[in-house]
């Protein structure tokens, strides 16, 4: 699909914030120690996308009611729901100066229920001119997202037939209805009933 950046200026991808906090030390170490020697750019980005994928379990796989939204929070609890993992993954991959966007989808389930928003990321690696989407959500049975810059191996292929979208605008930061659905949940269980069900079709 075709990717379009929020923000012209690439630097803005490669900012620290108060939730893509990867100035935090444990942020710097995490990604040193993922990095380790020699590894280029592909190899490290690859090698953090894996770690939040299988080492940061999805808070609603492991039915953990913890509510994390910071990147270093994410490390340090170790646990999050779809948009926390991205938040960590984005922070690492900017740690090593490798510029990483926000993007979104809305996704329905099988059993009619509202559609939700699901949280991934985009990397772009240096050098190169395009953005390549990635979801570190973590895999379980019928999931399987892998990282790739040539064909997309995303946890859910929307369907546009049941309402689903790709949400083409890659975002510096978090979308504003994602961060306040985050920061205002006592809990997950809290979070589950109040996730952003769609995104405005311009922002």
């Amino acid at each position: 699909m075709r990717l379009t950046r929020q923000d012209p200026d690439l630097s803005a991808y490669l900012v620290a914030d108060d939730v893509i906090d990867h100035e935090h030390p444990l942020v710097r170490a995490t990604a040193a120690r993922l990095r380790g020697p020699g590894l280029d750019a592909y190899s490290y980005a690859k090698a953090a996308f894996e770690f939040v994928r299988d080492h940061i379990p999805h808070s609603h796989d492991a039915d953990d009611p913890r509510v994390t939204w910071r990147a270093s929070d994410v490390l340090a609890l170790r646990t999050g729901i779809c948009y926390a993992k991205a938040h960590a993954l984005a922070a690492l991959l900017r740690a090593e100066a490798v510029p990483a966007a926000l993007c979104y989808q809305r996704l329905t389930d099988d059993d009619g229920g509202d559609p939700v928003v699901h949280g991934l990321i985009a990397v772009r690696l240096p050098g190169g001119t395009r953005w390549f989407r990635q979801d570190p959500r973590g895999n379980k049975p019928g999931v399987d997202a892998q990282f790739s810059v040539e064909d997309e191996r995303l946890a859910w292929t929307v369907r546009p037939e049941c309402g689903e979208v790709d949400y083409p605008l890659l975002y510096a930061a978090p979308h504003p209805a994602v961060l306040g659905a985050l920061k205002a949940a006592p809990d997950r269980s809290h979070l589950w009933r109040t996730l952003p069900t769609g995104l405005p079709a311009t922002d």
